[in-house]
Parts: C-alpha cells; sequence; structure tokens
C-alpha cells in the first residue's frame, strides 16, 4: 500500500526530473462553471500527461541489477509514453504492450521514444496480461504497472503535492479536486498529499459515461466492474474494474464519483484551448468537463481540475473545434 511516506519520497527523486506543472486560471471559464476554476495543466508534463511522474518514481526505486534488465509495461498510450522515456533517461530498454486501436499519435511517440512496442487485439477480447507474460517468459524484465504499483502512485501523488501549495497560493482553501479517473493511480496519490498538507481540499474521481466503475464503486463501498472496454473516446481513463491497490485509498479519502459524457469532453477540450491555450485529449478533458457542466454536483466557491493529458489525435482535435470552438 502507497503511503506519504512514499509519495515524499518519490518528491525527492523526482526533484530536477520532473516539471511543476502551472495552475491555469481564465475569467471565461469561471463564467461558465459559475465558479472559481483552476486548472492543474499535467498535460504540460513531460510526454504530454502525468504519467511520466509515476514512470520515473518507479523506475528510479528499482534495485539497479533490475533495471538494468530493462522493464515491460502495457498501456493505451500515456503511460506507455512515461514508461518509455524514463526508461531511456535511466539508460534500460522499455518494452510497451498497446491496444491495436490506441490513438496513432501515443503509438508512434512511444515508438520514436526508443521503446519496443508490442500491440494486441483488446476489442477482440486478447489478454494483455497473457501477452505480457509470454514475452517476460524469455525475457525476465520489470513489470511497470499503469495504477496499480505503491511506487507508480507514489510518484502521481507529486502532482497533488504541488496542487496544495498552489491552491494557497491562489487562496484557494476549500475546493474540491476533480482528477480524471481510470484505474486510479493519480487520483489516489493525490488523495493521499491532498489528506496530508490540506485540510479542505477533496479528491473527486471523473470517469466517461458508460466507465463508471469508481462512481458506482464508491457509492456501495465495494470494487465493481464494467461490462465494456471499448466504445468512448476517453481511451486514456477506460479500465476494467478499480485497482486493488487504488480503491481502499480512494474509497478512504474520496468523494463521490462523478460522470461526463464524450460530447462534454469534447466540448471542455475546444473551452480549454480557446481560454487556456492548452491542448487537452479527451481523457484528459474529462475532470474539467465536469467542473464546466455539473457544477449542481460540486461543493464550494471553487474547483480545481487536472487535465491529465494532452496527447490527440489529430482528427478529434479537429473535430472538438469544429463542433465546440466557437462556444
Amino acid at each position: 500500500m502507497s503511503t506519504i511516506a512514499m509519495v515524499k519520497a518519490a518528491e525527492k527523486r523526482l526533484k530536477g526530473k520532473v516539471r511543476r506543472t502551472p495552475m491555469l486560471t481564465s475569467p471565461f471559464l469561471d463564467n461558465v462553471a459559475g465558479r472559481k476554476v483552476l486548472v492543474k495543466a499535467e498535460c504540460l508534463q513531460h510526454t504530454g500527461s502525468f504519467k511520466f511522474r509515476g514512470a520515473w518514481s518507479a523506475i528510479s526505486n528499482l534495485p539497479k541489477e533490475e533495471r538494468a534488465r530493462g522493464v515491460i509495461a502495457f498501456s493505451s498510450g500515456n503511460h506507455a509514453q512515461g514508461v518509455a522515456l524514463a526508461a531511456s533517461m535511466h539508460e534500460t530498454k522499455a518494452v510497451i504492450i498497446m491496444p491495436e486501436d490506441a490513438p496513432r499519435i501515443k503509438i508512434e511517440n512511444t515508438k520514436a521514444l526508443k521503446a519496443k512496442v508490442v500491440l494486441y487485439d483488446r476489442a477482440g477480447g486478447e489478454d494483455r496480461d497473457e501477452v505480457a507474460n509470454k514475452i517476460n517468459a524469455t525475457e525476465n524484465l520489470c513489470l511497470i504497472k499503469p495504477f496499480d504499483d505503491p511506487e507508480v502512485i507514489a510518484g502521481q501523488g507529486t502532482a497533488g503535492i504541488e496542487i496544495t501549495f498552489q491552491a494557497k497560493d491562489l487562496k484557494v482553501r476549500d475546493a474540491d479536486v476533480l482528477v480524471c479517473t481510470g484505474g486510479g493511480g493519480l487520483a489516489s496519490g493525490i488523495a493521499l498529499a491532498l489528506n496530508e498538507y490540506s485540510d479542505n481540499l477533496r479528491v473527486r474521481t471523473v470517469e466517461p459515461n458508460g466507465f463508471d466503475d469508481y462512481a458506482r464503486s464508491l457509492r456501495v463501498g465495494r470494487p465493481l466492474a464494467n461490462k465494456n472496454v471499448t466504445g468512448s473516446i476517453c481511451d486514456a481513463i477506460i479500465t476494467p474494474t478499480p485497482g486493488l491497490l487504488t480503491f481502499p485509498i480512494l474509497n478512504r479519502l474520496a468523494g463521490p464519483g462523478l460522470v461526463v459524457t464524450d460530447e462534454e469532453c469534447l466540448h471542455a477540450m475546444a473551452l480549454a484551448f480557446k481560454y487556456l491555450k492548452i491542448v487537452i485529449e479527451p481523457g484528459g478533458a474529462a475532470a474539467l468537463a465536469a467542473t464546466l457542466f455539473h457544477g449542481e454536483y460540486i461543493s464550494g466557491d471553487a474547483v480545481i481540475a487536472v487535465a491529465t493529458g494532452g496527447n490527440v489525435d489529430k482528427e478529434i482535435f479537429e473535430n472538438a473545434l469544429s463542433k465546440y470552438g466557437g462556444a
């Protein structure tokens, strides 16, 4: 289980390696939301998402002899890129297992970061764990899980430390912190940090409609699964069920989960581009979408939305701008 002590230790290892991403504001977004909106721009992190934090935390904490053998990971794209870059910076190899239907930009970027990419048929029911096990039977690589890894959670939690101090600088002390959530690694890491450093900041998970396993699980206090594994443009936050390590943390520390539609994510992408001048992918825009369009479920005079990633295919981004670029 990850602890705040592990988050603090990860923060020391990440010093000088990770970007302290900005907290952005816009009076136009405040008007839309009806309250003060702060956007933590993790889309500006190395490789375009928060995933570099967890990847560096996990790989940097490996014993030297294990790290030298190389690492293996499975991901739809953002974790893939984070692991690929962190492995390259540690001068070790990375094998990344990615679904064939992952955004093309994420597959191409992972290859460009010197990782070996192995594709699998997610839509057809192929099991990524079985693919990884076959590779690892001969290569003996160290598995870096996308969210259910204590050091990955700890690394993601460093974003939460930044959020608490940035919020204080902006004189925001009582707010929901909305986090785009798949397996829950970022949300649970941030929750640990907020619990340590803030009295009145609370994590809320945000998921796409039809893949709201966390929202449903938090309501009943036990992990529930999604029926489908594909079917949303929010590829970065589609997971079958809450993580074994992450759910207990969020069940203890998070508020009720929120759910948004794909169209709301596209709208949020366009508004973020127009008013904040940042590019967010659909899954990375879910928290902002909830902030802007579901304010009746949010408490406080201010809200913090984490823009978790910006790795979006050109066609989807153009679609968002063509539909909602003028509003």
